[in-house]
């Protein structure tokens, strides 16, 4: 009698190895931040200067979404990944080397074009390995720790700026990204039936629910069929609506408690970083659950649909009850339901890239992910337009408006439409 070997879960590590390198991107990102009075107070200068070394990144990250996206997808994640981990890397190193506010500016806006790569080529990286009922976890959980890393670092370089200089932790976490880069080429295979570490049962397994994952996409990247499908556009609208309404959580709302809400310096600082506590929270529940919801029904579309439109729903539920409260207690824990609702719908508007995008989610992600720094990089802009003729309370309406818009445009997402069907063999 022989028995069935038990499946392997290599797919599992690849995951967490991903998770990772989502969380050294926002740990490179917040250095930084973090490190910026000390870089104002050796060179002078100034918040406007300051603001154009920050924004370079920006506008980097942006431009590069989608050439990031088509490495993935025309040299597969192994070697892309590598290469721009080393590229970001190197000028993380290199931001303690400049000597001026244009040397700096230069190197932050080329950290920015190779770190733009990341998310998209990540998201091409689990397209091969994670089954579809695990999709939805999978990015909820890279997210999550993306987010969570964000959040840790302060303490690390605040720490290491104390004992060591600013220069310190932009060497130090550089290494840590080479580190990464090197552990990734040595262990992540671009198709489960390359890697040695998986049995035939893992094979099988992956084999049944995503088809032969031993064909490797290459050549170009079919732009055509991918941008006239009105799905990819559809997408791409939601997650501007997203990335607007988070961005004001990650830029403004510590003003907003300290001017509308007149919370002290110390309580801002508590109190704006609960909202995003309550975000990790949501990245991952939302992923597990329209996971399960897959598992149960088999109903890839509602599966996403659902929990994603649950959300935004409850997003634009709450934000106005937050700004109406009187009670600033209150209000914060509104704010925390609505942030929690934004990021439900993450792991499950990143699973619907690889859902829909198979071989090129790479480049459909990238192209989702652009309009989503669009949308982030607006809100910082009009919001402080909005703020300074109208108020605090009109600011955050436009979230409530934006997160309603979302879950309609939900209702027309298929995750189950593939945005393009490889050419049949003879």
């Amino acid at each position: 009698m022989t028995t069935q070997a038990r499946a392997t879960r290599v797919r599992h590590k690849v995951l967490w190895l991903t998770v990772a390198a989502y969380m050294i991107t926002y740990m490179d990102r917040v250095v930084i931040s973090t490190a910026a009075p000390s870089i104002q107070q050796e060179f002078g200068f100034s918040l406007v200067t300051m603001g154009w070394i920050f924004a370079s990144f920006q506008i980097a990250y942006a431009l590069f979404q989608i050439p990031g996206g088509w490495l993935g997808d025309r040299f597969g994640p192994r070697r892309a990944l590598t290469g721009i981990v080393i590229w970001w890397s190197s000028f993380t190193a290199a931001t303690a080397l400049t000597w001026s506010a244009a040397s700096m500016i230069v190197c932050r806006f080329l950290f920015g074009a190779g770190e733009a790569g990341a998310f998209p080529i990540a998201t091409r990286s689990l397209s091969r390995w994670m089954l579809p009922a695990e999709r939805g976890w999978a990015q909820g959980v890279t997210h999550a720790g993306a987010r969570l890393g964000g959040a840790l670092t302060p303490v690390f370089v605040v720490f290491l700026i104390v004992h060591f200089g600013w220069r310190a932790p932009f060497f130090l976490f550089a290494l840590v990204g080479i580190g990464w880069a090197a552990f990734w080429y040595w262990f992540y295979r671009d198709t489960p039936t390359e890697h040695r570490g998986v049995n035939a049962a893992e094979q099988t397994l992956i084999a049944d629910a995503l088809g032969d994952t031993s064909i490797k996409a290459r050549g170009a990247v079919p732009w055509r069929t991918l941008l006239s499908n009105p799905q990819m556009w559809l997408l791409s609208a939601m997650y501007f609506c997203y990335a607007y309404s988070i961005g004001i959580f990650l830029t403004w709302f510590p003003k907003y408690l300290n001017d509308a809400r007149d919370f002290s310096l110390v309580e801002m600082g508590i109190y704006a970083s609960a909202p995003l506590m309550a975000g990790v929270v949501g990245d991952m529940a939302g992923g597990w659950v329209s996971d399960r919801l897959l598992e149960r029904s088999g109903n890839l579309r509602s599966a996403r649909r659902n929990v994603a439109m649950a959300g935004f729903i409850l997003a634009a539920i709450t934000i106005p009850l937050a700004v109406l409260a009187t009670d600033p207690l209150v209000c914060v824990a509104w704010f925390c339901i609505a942030v929690f609702g934004l990021e439900l719908t993450v792991g499950v508007s990143w699973a619907v890239t690889l859902d829909i995008g198979g071989s090129y989610a790479g480049s459909v992600s990238a192209v989702m992910n652009t309009f989503g720094n669009i949308g982030g990089a607006l809100a910082s802009v009009v919001t402080g337009y909005v703020v300074a003729h109208s108020g605090w309370n009109p600011a955050f309406f436009v979230l409530a408006i934006l997160s309603a818009l979302a879950a309609l445009l939900f209702v027309r997402i298929d995750a189950s439409m593939p945005l393009h069907r490889p050419a049949a063999t003879a």
